[in-house]
């Protein structure tokens, strides 16, 4: 019974083998049959002295303006109405005109 199960196990893999060979000879193109030119994948043969494609689109977008993006930080400070909150918002932008205001609201705040 193995012998035969093997037999047919055998069987089976040279078919699928065979099988395969023809997809594969049907499926691969044979460029000088396709395409006399050899070309397969350009459209049209490449000059050098062409000039260079245009660049590429730009994929990403601008980035934000900085000052806008604090001020929103600091709106949001001033609405969790907490020292916390604008303690930090003074130790990430201590130089910024609003962490000033900011400095302001905490001495307000703690009294």
């Amino acid at each position: 019974m193995k012998s035969r199960e093997k037999i047919t196990k055998i069987g089976h893999l040279a078919v699928i083998s065979a099988i395969l060979a023809i997809l594969q000879a049907m499926l691969l193109p044979v460029t000088d049959r396709i395409f006399p030119e050899g070309i397969l994948l350009m459209s049209k043969p490449a000059n050098a002295g062409e000039g260079s494609p245009a660049p590429p689109e730009r994929t990403m977008p601008p980035a934000r303006n900085g000052e806008i993006a604090v001020k929103e930080e600091y709106d949001i400070a001033r609405r969790r109405g907490t020292a916390e909150a604008l303690e930090l918002f003074i130790a990430r932008h201590p130089d910024s005109s609003l962490a000033e205001r900011a400095r302001a609201e905490l001495r307000q705040m703690k009294r």
